[in-house]
């Protein structure tokens, strides 16, 4: 069973595919062996979704084929 990471000291960063405001970004959290930390810049207070690394990439892989 994988735990959920402590997120309180994350260092966040957005996305590079966001459109640049403030308040539209989807922010990742770096440095968590085999998760990735997702979460809403609009509420970044709130709670964050934690993918599976080879889940995260495959969702990217495929969001960069569409572009």
């Amino acid at each position: 069973m994988t735990r959920t990471p402590d997120l309180s000291t994350a260092t966040w960063r957005k996305s590079s595919y966001s459109e640049g405001g403030d308040n539209d970004c989807v922010e990742v959290a770096d440095g968590y062996p085999e998760v990735v930390p997702v979460r809403d810049s609009k509420v970044s207070a709130g709670s964050a979704l934690v993918f599976g690394a080879a889940s995260w990439s495959a969702f990217v892989d495929g969001v960069k084929e569409t572009l």
